[in-house]
């Protein structure tokens, strides 16, 4: 089923947030391990569940899965890797330079481009250096959700890029002769991973016209780096057993989803998992994802009487009487952020309140779930590119008059470092919440572990700033009060009603705390439970839902929607509305 009697050395997997990439690297690495292959499952993703699927307890080197022989896993932790790396460049001049010095090196290295770059050497030793994985016969990528992804594996050209046209010494990761080091190894990572016979990508989607779009939209810019292993993987998809109307519509969907796929797309190599009612959380799930058991569906669906709490217009008419602030949607890929700060904002606008909705989401699609104009609703898209050009336009213009040309020149090379990025987007994260005093701003962020690098960003943001005689805007100074209003900002933690999503929402849930910042709510979104679905497979995933629904209701929140399943798909003014209940 996920064709690996001619699996190359490397595999990755890659796809929109929830669509099952952890699920199906997990599997696969299971699965040729008990082959007797030696396997290593690596975790690119800042908000990584890998322990959790394989039910062993991981670290930043290979640790053995328990119970599967010539298994390991790893997760590369960000933050333990800047770390590592901060130690790395600063080391050589204690003892040497002043404290002063030394504590000014130290703050240079603590900003967002440090953690990525940092993670992305971690990443490229994996897969440029054969020697650090000698031990194994595949090493296996589950990667971060799409928009991170891309970014990963276009850093190896972007920072060689910037490796050959710096040429004064120093940038915001500090001396270039550290970065000039590694530019061997960057150039390995390119080559290694547009070797067909020696690495596969794996697409992997849900049959759901967003994942399909989203999985068209990496086929083109893996395409674009000169990858063309590639391959196509259908997770979780479903056939009615009986005339059950949700059983039906899920079906329904599903094909018409596959029938309009985009034939690039559709002439990929494929392969099809199953919808499991019971999740993939476990070496047996795993197990069962490689060989699916005969259908063993009851005859009779499961009955339940578990209290289901609300559905989401409560929240909306306690949101409305505020008359304005900013609501953001957090949470996991894939659960639904997008759907949800959909229906928010067409609520409040229908309302009448005046609403923005907009995105700080790399993959997107706002727009599309909202699919018309709407009295009252404007949206936008925070578009790296752009904010990064009208960043640098500004810094330079101002820098013109000030600066000789050899000066310029050293500025337009530091503006064009990766970090400039990361200044550009967060500056107009800032300006955004700004927009919360005239009215209501409704965000659909971005999945948890970039979410949290971009809230933890301020001070990092401010010094960088400082260094490129860029300006503070008054918005990026009242951001973070402005955050940790409970008055003025509503976070919306979003999740399913699955193991996976409840744990990672939960260690969201802490990690903002540690910020200052309080959730105001919880949304469970997609519950077969609460679509009164009779249809035994679909019931009996719904039962399973049902202490990840406690879980969040008693002990949690203590506000908390619960959206079903829905057999009309909610995208444009109408479906969107089947959530105002």
């Amino acid at each position: 089923m996920l064709d690996l009697d001619q699996a190359p050395r490397y595999l990755f997997f890659t796809g929109k947030g929830g669509v099952g990439k952890t699920s199906l690297s997990c599997a696969s690495g299971l699965a040729l391990a008990e082959t007797g292959k030696r396997v290593l499952i690596v975790s690119t993703d800042p908000a990584s569940n890998l322990d959790e699927v394989l039910e062993t307890p991981l670290a930043g080197t290979p640790t053995p899965v328990r119970g599967v022989p010539g298994l390991s896993a790893l997760n590369i932790d960000p933050e333990a890797a800047a770390a590592a790396y901060r130690e790395r460049m600063v080391a050589p001049y204690r003892g040497i330079l002043p404290a002063a010095a030394i504590q000014s090196m130290e703050e240079q290295f603590s900003g967002a481009c440090t953690v990525e770059i940092a993670a992305f050497d971690e990443f490229a030793k994996l897969l440029g250096e054969p020697a650090s994985t000698a031990d194994f016969d595949h090493v296996i990528f589950d990667t971060a959700p799409t928009g991170h992804t891309l970014r990963l594996l276009t850093l190896p050209s972007a920072w060689s890029g910037y490796i050959d046209s710096s040429h004064g010494g120093a940038s915001c990761l500090g001396p270039l002769a550290g970065l000039e080091k590694q530019k061997a190894l960057y150039a390995a990572t390119v080559e290694r991973l547009s070797d067909p016979a020696r690495t596969r990508v794996v697409l992997v989607a849900r049959a759901d016209a967003a994942a399909l779009r989203e999985a068209e939209r990496t086929r083109h810019e893996l395409a674009e780096l000169g990858v063309a292993n590639l391959q196509l993987a259908i997770n979780g998809l479903f056939y009615a057993a009986g005339n059950d109307p949700v059983a039906l519509a899920m079906e329904q969907r599903s094909s018409a989803a596959l029938l309009a796929m985009p034939g690039g797309l559709g002439a990929l190599p494929r392969r099809v998992v199953p919808f499991l009612p019971r999740g993939t959380v476990g070496l047996a799930a795993l197990r069962a994802i490689v060989a699916p058991a005969p259908a063993a569906a009851p005859e009779v669906a499961p009955a339940t009487s578990t209290k289901l709490p609300g559905g989401l217009a409560a929240l909306i008419d306690e949101l409305a009487s505020a008359g304005r602030g900013v609501v953001m949607t957090m949470g996991k890929g894939g659960v639904g952020k997008t759907t949800v700060a959909a229906a928010v904002a067409v609520a409040l606008a229908r309302r009448g309140h005046r609403v923005h909705l907009t995105t700080t989401d790399p993959a997107a699609h706002v727009a599309a779930a909202v699919d018309g104009e709407i009295a009252g609703l404007s949206l936008s898209r925070i578009d790296p590119t752009a904010e990064v050009a009208a960043y640098t336009e500004e810094v330079l213009s101002k820098a013109r008059g000030a600066l000789d040309d050899s000066a310029l020149a050293l500025l337009e090379e530091d503006l064009r470092s990766p970090c400039t990025e990361e200044i550009a987007v967060f500056r107009a994260f800032a300006r955004e919440v700004d927009r919360g005093n005239d009215g209501f701003v409704v965000l659909d962020t971005a999945p948890t572990g970039h979410t949290i690098l971009l809230l933890d960003a301020a001070e990092a943001y401010h010094r960088e700033v400082l260094r490129t005689r860029g300006e503070m805007p008054a918005a990026v100074t009242q951001l973070l009060p402005r955050l940790r209003d409970p008055a003025f900002t509503h976070v919306l933690i979003v999740t399913l009603p699955e193991a996976t999503p409840v744990h990672e929402a939960e260690r969201l849930q802490g990690d903002l705390a540690r910020a200052g910042i309080q959730p105001w709510a919880w949304v469970i979104e997609q519950s077969l439970l609460a679509s009164g679905s009779r249809d035994p497979l679909l019931a009996l995933r719904g039962a399973y839902e049902i202490p990840y629904i406690r879980r969040v209701a008693d002990s949690l929140s203590p506000r908390c929607a619960l959206i079903p399943w829905l057999a009309e798909a909610p995208v444009g003014s109408a479906g969107l509305r089947q959530l105002d209940v």
